[in-house]
């Protein structure tokens, strides 16, 4: 994978005619395509192209692309679906990290960002547009070169082929010609039965060089006069340097220099060692921040006792209120979910170099656009100043699209005037991350005398995510994105919300004033809610009296694919029958356009508390399955993370600040507690949805409503450790 190019240069590399280059743009009118040599001639001139594909004399095609690879294999995914309707060579497919620039914003988000699941279902459409006008020009190159009827031409593996005589060449030799002809406003897309790629395993193209060493993380880039720098942490959120000694951190051997930033105290050295060690003599002495008293216990009790604040109507639909009050029965239950980590397999790390006219990063981010930006500001140059190198990612999971450690590599090279590597090791990357928020919950719901859910009101409290991304989204109080899984944006197509067809429903919210830095996190705040929803959803069943699957299919009547998850994940799962261990449990969510049911199978240890999960069993609809056995992995992975967030992950607080700082004091999920995992695609040609993840969302409430069934107690506070486990087994409040 390529790093270093600028966009500059791949602008100039790309209109050079060397082959044809095809560019796509995504607008509100519909899809708009066009070559290098229409792009020269001025057609160009306003074009935002979203897409780049190139095809050379020498038989390679390449695919340049502006989304990041972290692991999730979007980079294979969106290969194949370019590949497959150019009916390319799939050996002869080469992939090519971009440069941040507007030619690469995800037609979704409508800037350089990996989040939301948004990769492969927003370049989908365009790609597949883009192979498909190639491949028509090609054939029309080839009915020309060869004097045959485009008719009797057909295309396979790279090679256009005259049916009758069998004369043929290859795209290579096809590509100048090719690039001289229009191309084709609306191209004939193929069958799905006809895809050669695209529904079928294809091994990983990033795989190969990362089991050989070849990939380039952020933490291998190493450049010549390259400083490292590490900084001082504030302790508790807020907490300000009392005094430091500067030039004792200096007359450290290696340290180069120590800078004040609105971060904490940097130090700038030749080696990393140096640099810890000048951080050490820098003997900060910090005050006690907003909050001194602030712990574990003062964080939960501010997201409760928020609940009884007045809030922000943020949906209303009916009159909820009457109906609960004409209920013949009145469910009412309070929830919690902790903060939670990030804890990607790659600590936070960025190099910067800041010269007179320009500023190169090197980083593996999830915000190309976002970086650029404030790299610009915080250098002080020009924005097309600022090249954005994107490394591979050692996981994202929404940290990554948060840009702190690009600010204080940028900020410690613009005051070192030399390369700066900036290092988190993996307590600072605990302490100092931006969290998944917490929430507490309050709902009431009223059914009817046949059971039938007829009111659901509810009350969610929660720290600020768009208040760092997008303030001006917060409308009258509501933050929308920390309501996802209950509530989305109006008209938006990621159907983040409750899917459930309720006559009367009504939702109130309140912003918490807790310091704690809250950003996505694998679902963003889809993983809590729909804990609260299905674990809630599945307390009225067994008010009603009803099988929790069956109550849940009376919900959705009018919705299809939800209602086909649930049968296939029951269908698959044997639900009805006996289980695995002590109980059984499900859960359905549906976010970014994918929909998702499991069943989770658990046995209890009454004596220590302990759960053990023995099996999940999942169901998705994720429209056209571009890449199968890459959509099994990430299922497999988001349901490995939300088992670790239902049983184990809490994030600790105490004097002020964090006080989980590494494995041994933030437990996750490890390999040998990992269950049997089954995931079944549901085969589906409805509007593609996203895969990185929705998986997770329903794994907590499966395997909650599990240990409900096994137990006879409901936890309504999450992790389901063995302390709150036998706590609840002994009756006492969880």
């Amino acid at each position: 994978m390529k790093t270093s190019i600028s966009r500059r240069e791949f602008l100039k590399g790309s209109l050079a005619a060397t082959g044809l280059t095809i560019a796509a743009s995504v607008t509100p009118f519909g899809y708009k395509i066009l070559s290098a040599s229409e792009m020269k001639k001025g057609a160009g001139s306003s074009f935002k192209p979203n897409v780049w594909v190139e095809i050379t004399p020498d038989d390679m095609v390449t695919l340049t692309l502006g989304a990041s690879e972290m692991g999730q294999g979007s980079h294979t995914s969106l290969a194949m679906i370019l590949a497959d309707e150019l009916d390319a060579d799939w050996e002869k497919v080469r992939i090519v990290q971009g440069p941040a620039a507007k030619e690469f914003f995800n037609p979704i988000m409508h800037a350089q960002i990996a989040v939301a699941s948004s990769t492969v279902r927003g370049f989908y459409a365009p790609l597949r547009k883009v192979g498909a006008s190639a491949r028509a020009v090609l054939l029309q190159a080839a009915s020309s070169m060869l004097g045959v009827p485009g008719s009797e031409c057909e295309t396979s593996k790279g090679i256009v082929r005259h049916k009758k005589t069998g004369k043929s060449m290859t795209y290579g030799e096809l590509c100048i010609k090719a690039s001289m002809l229009p191309l084709p406003k609306d191209p004939q897309l193929k069958k799905h039965n006809d895809f050669r790629y695209m529904g079928k395993y294809v091994p990983r193209a990033d795989i190969p060089d990362k089991v050989q060493g070849r990939a380039v993380y952020g933490h291998d880039v190493d450049l010549p006069g390259m400083l490292y720098a590490v900084l001082a942490r504030p302790p508790a959120y807020g907490a300000k340097p009392v005094t430091f000694d500067g030039a004792a951190a200096e007359k450290v051997k290696g340290v180069s220099k120590v800078v004040p930033t609105p971060h904490g105290i940097g130090v700038c050295a030749d080696t990393l060692d140096a640099a810890w060690k000048g951080r050490e003599a820098l003997n900060v002495t910090w005050d006690k921040g907003l909050i001194p008293e602030m712990d574990t216990e003062y964080v939960e009790k501010s997201l409760m006792g928020d609940l009884d604040k007045p809030g922000s109507t943020a949906a209303n639909v009916g009159d909820a209120k009457k109906a609960l009050t004409e209920a013949s029965k009145k469910i009412e239950a309070v929830y919690y979910v902790p903060f939670v980590a990030h804890v990607t397999m790659e600590p936070m790390n960025c190099t910067a170099h800041v010269k007179k006219d320009s500023c190169d990063v090197w980083v593996p981010t999830q915000a190309q656009t976002v970086s650029q930006i404030l790299a610009s500001q915080v250098s002080g140059l020009p924005q097309e100043k600022v090249n954005i190198h994107t490394t591979y990612l050692g996981g994202g999971l929404g940290r990554r699209a948060r840009p702190d450690f690009v600010i204080e590599a940028v900020l410690l090279s613009k005051a070192a005037g030399r390369p700066v590597k900036v290092f988190w090791t993996r307590e600072e990357d605990i302490k100092y991350d931006a969290f998944r928020a917490a929430m507490a919950h309050r709902i009431q719901a009223g059914l009817d005398s046949r059971g039938r859910l007829t009111a659901w009101s509810h009350k969610a409290v929660s720290g600020s995510i768009l208040k760092d991304i997008n303030p001006k989204a917060i409308q009258n109080g509501v933050d929308m994105m920390s309501l996802w899984g209950l509530l989305d944006f109006p008209n938006s197509p990621n159907k983040n919300r409750i899917m459930y067809e309720i006559p009367n429903f009504f939702v109130e919210f309140l912003l918490s004033d807790l310091p704690i830095p809250v950003c996505p996190w694998r679902s963003v705040q889809n993983g809590p809610n729909a804990f609260v929803i299905e674990s809630f959803v599945d307390e009225l069943a067994h008010a009603a009296g009803r099988d929790p699957l069956e109550f849940r299919l009376s919900l959705l009547k009018n919705n299809k694919r939800t209602h086909r998850v649930l049968e296939k994940v029951a269908e698959e799962a044997g639900w009805g029958k006996p289980g695995i261990g002590d109980g059984r449990g499900i859960a359905q969510h549906t976010c970014f356009g994918t929909y998702t049911a499991q069943v989770a199978d658990v046995s209890v240890d009454r004596k220590t508390g302990e759960i053990k999960v023995h099996r999940v069993v999942a169901a998705i609809d994720c429209g056209p399955a571009v890449n199968p056995d890459n959509i099994k992995a990430q299922v497999m992975g988001a349901i490995v993370m939300g088992l670790s967030t239902v049983l184990k992950e809490e994030i600790q607080f105490a004097d002020g600040g964090v006080s989980s700082e590494n494995f041994e004091d933030y437990d996750v999920l490890r390999v040998s507690e990992t269950p049997e995992i089954q995931v079944h695609i549901v085969d589906s040609d409805d509007q593609i949805g996203g895969i990185g993840e929705p998986g997770l969302p329903a794994t907590a409430p499966a395997v909650a409503n599990a240990v409900f069934d096994a137990t006879g107690v409901r936890f309504r506070r999450i992790p389901l450790t063995p302390e709150r486990v036998l706590a609840g087994l002994k009756g006492k409040q969880v």
